[in-house]
């Protein structure tokens, strides 16, 4: 079970949803509820809960009895928008020391039976031979701006898709690049066109599937090939692929000494999965025992074939051509490039 969750793991669509699911998380609960989290500042008293959205409305009721100014009663109440008709039942309903003459007239306003004028009302003093002047109230400051938490969440949203598909790229499109699979009709990619596919059905063997081709070049350090099994009609039977397994010596490129090449069954609750070696990594007993653990050793060959075996499934995967680099490391450590054919086939149909 652990073996098969390591396979699952090293999959660019699964690495490529971690990840995102890893940014959402970083950018929603760290970066969103910690490090700046929303302050809100200026909120009106519609924002309050409901026991304190009455204590407000009680607050304007006391000051208008002292203060009668219809404006500025009619403003207070706007202030609790659609939960002023709630909060002033609730102060109708109980009282208290309220007086009910008062709370009478905001119901009123409430429901515009009263018309209080436009603006703050003016107050009028008696000036010098007895002129009446008008005295306008001071401005009040427009409420700060507040940080909005739509823009922020837009932010974080749009950060999130665009690593997202950094990560993509990376691991998934990238790494097809050149490559692809190989049905009846279909075009060759150009960088493929040297390497041929078996014909199955030559000789009234059962043609699979699917049949793919996947090359590696010494360089492509992120090589890890998935590809979908479904069957004629469409139905999603699995999936294989083959990916970097081990690596030998320092520096870049990547000097990679051992493939896996594995079958996902759907049907099935294993991943099986056998490891393709080179020579000097097959006859080195440290390496050969360390990555036993990961599947099946075997010795990559020109012309090799290697069966997998699921519940439903069969996939041949065959070594259609490879070479090794040269360099400071032993002779046959590492591969300079492989392509292998990959053919699938339900057991049913074998």
């Amino acid at each position: 079970m652990m073996n098969n969750w390591r396979e699952l793991i090293k999959r660019p669509q699964v690495l490529a949803g971690i990840a995102f699911l890893a940014g959402a998380i970083f950018g929603l609960v760290i970066l969103g509820w910690w490090l700046w989290p929303v302050q809100w500042t200026d909120a009106s008293a519609r924002e309050l809960r409901a026991d304190l959205r009455e204590d407000y409305l009680r607050m304007a009721i006391d000051s208008y009895s002292k203060n009668p100014d219809a404006a500025l009663a009619k403003a207070r109440l706007d202030e609790l928008g659609d939960k002023a008709k709630e909060a002033l039942d609730a102060v109708k309903k109980n009282n208290g020391t309220q007086d009910p003459a008062v709370i009478a007239e905001f119901e009123k306003l409430l429901y515009g039976q009263v018309s209080a004028p436009e603006g703050p009302a003016a107050t009028q003093t008696l000036a010098e031979g007895g002129v009446v002047a008008t005295k306008e109230p001071a401005a009040t400051p427009a409420p700060a701006g507040r940080t909005s938490l739509t823009t922020i969440l837009v932010l974080l949203c749009v950060l999130t898709l665009v690593i997202a598909g950094v990560l993509v790229y990376l691991f998934v499109i990238r790494n097809r690049q050149g490559q692809g699979a190989v049905t009846a009709g279909a075009t060759i990619p150009r960088s493929m066109r040297s390497a041929q596919t078996q014909e199955y059905s030559e000789g009234g063997a059962e043609a699979p599937v699917v049949q793919y081709l996947s090359t590696y070049t010494l360089g492509n350090d992120l090589f890890d090939d998935s590809f979908s099994i479904d069957s004629p009609t469409g139905e999603f039977l699995g999936e294989c692929g083959v990916g970097i397994s081990e690596t030998i010596g320092v520096g870049d490129p990547k000097k990679v000494t051992a493939f896996e090449v594995w079958l996902f069954d759907k049907n099935d609750i294993q991943t099986v999965t056998k490891v393709l070696m080179s020579a000097h990594a097959f006859n080195d007993p440290v390496i050969s025992q360390r990555l036993a653990s990961k599947g099946e050793p075997v010795l990559a060959e020109p012309g090799k074939r290697i069966t997998l075996e699921t519940a439903t499934l069969q996939l041949e995967a065959r070594v259609v051509s490879m070479s090794y680099g040269q360099g400071a490391l032993p002779a046959g450590s590492f591969f300079e490039q492989l392509t292998l054919e990959l053919a699938v086939w339900p057991k049913q149909a074998m």
